[in-house]
């Protein structure tokens, strides 16, 4: 049986492409880059904190929370950083549960390289929408995902879902 190692995603050429900056997280030089928030995927900011499509998405609609400041696990949080961290995850698992209806939803954090992190110098945490049966065959046979909606498309659904402060 022949597998698929590569799947050609052309939206994701510009990120690939990014030049980066040593020394600091990618997430750093987004938060940095002056680019609009449409521009890099950021669908709702706080004082310390933001909500972010991820770019390598499990799923459509895979958020990450990620605090500014770089910082490597939630104890060098400061009490601000972790309320807002905290509330910034719940409503983006509103969000998530409002615009996509999936069955379940998938929150976690990876600190350090050990527990799977791959940008483990700046700490975020995964909201993660799932459904029954989400694992489809390009994921089993060729260990690829397929992901049915593109980023911007995916952040403007969250941009309108997202709650609205009481």
């Amino acid at each position: 049986m022949t597998s698929i190692e590569v799947l050609w995603n052309g939206w994701r050429a510009n990120y690939v492409g990014a030049e980066r900056v040593a020394g600091t997280s990618v997430f750093t030089q987004i938060f940095t880059s002056g680019l609009p928030d449409t521009d890099t995927h950021i669908v709702h900011r706080s004082n310390t904190c933001c909500a972010i499509m991820n770019a390598y998405p499990y799923a459509a609609g895979h958020l990450l929370v990620v605090p500014y400041r770089e910082v490597p696990s939630l104890v060098e949080l400061t009490d601000e950083e972790h309320t807002e961290l905290w509330v910034t995850v719940r409503d983006g698992v509103r969000a998530v549960e409002k615009e996509y209806a999936p069955a379940g939803v998938n929150v976690g954090i990876n600190m350090g390289a050990a527990a799977g992190g791959s940008i483990g110098e700046h700490l975020h945490v995964h909201v993660v929408p799932r459904w029954v049966g989400d694992s489809n065959f390009m994921t089993a046979v060729a260990g690829t995902r397929t992901i049915p909606e593109a980023l911007d498309q995916s952040a403007g659904r969250l941009r309108r879902s997202w709650p609205r402060p009481s």
